[in-house]
């Protein structure tokens, strides 16, 4: 696995793991590669440095020898009352000024970085929250309501650009979400 720092031709920068360098190559050929701020396909490679760890004995600074430090094993109870052992309280951080691990699904990458990617994720939440997703569906569904031929009720799916054309033609109101489907992004 290799992950690569990206950017979009709108200056949108991302990271996503790949299986190889050729399988990057071949997916960002084909169009497959999209950021996942505006979906744009226009994609490539972003300088990055690379990401060196010590040895397992690395040597101090005084020739020493240093042991990696690790964390406490929690215990039942500790991880009950969260890891400080008392409830109520917050975790206890790491003696040795080390990170705290961040759990899972909320890394770097999981985290919005600007006001308009918070104001996507906002957006989306609201609007996965209160409709249904139809899928590859979205443009028969939306014009069966539009006929009557379905009860209305709040929907976002996916539609090729003709379909979505044909839909306004149609005077079925429709409009363009700002984000992927969840299925789609990197």
């Amino acid at each position: 696995m290799i992950r690569y720092a990206l950017k979009c031709n709108e200056g949108h920068s991302f990271e996503s793991w790949f299986q190889s360098a050729e399988a990057y190559d071949k997916l960002a050929a084909a169009g497959h590669v999209a950021c996942a701020v505006c979906g744009s396909d226009k994609v490539e490679k972003a300088i990055m440095a690379p990401r060196v760890r010590p040895g397992r004995t690395a040597v101090s600074g005084i020739g020493e020898a240093e042991r990696p430090e690790r964390a406490p094993v929690p215990t039942p109870q500790s991880a009950a009352a969260g890891s400080s052992g008392r409830a109520g309280q917050p975790p206890a951080m790491p003696a040795s000024g080390a990170e705290p691990q961040t759990p899972p699904g909320q890394g770097a990458l999981s985290a919005p970085s600007s006001d308009l990617e918070n104001a996507v994720k906002t957006l989306r939440e609201q609007i996965e929250k209160s409709s249904d997703y139809v899928g590859k569906d979205f443009a028969s569904e939306a014009r069966a309501m539009h006929l009557g031929d379905a009860p209305e009720r709040p929907i976002h799916g996916e539609a090729k650009p003709e379909e979505a054309k044909a839909l306004l033609e149609d005077g079925v109101p429709v409009v363009p979400l700002p984000f992927l489907p969840n299925r789609k992004t990197n």
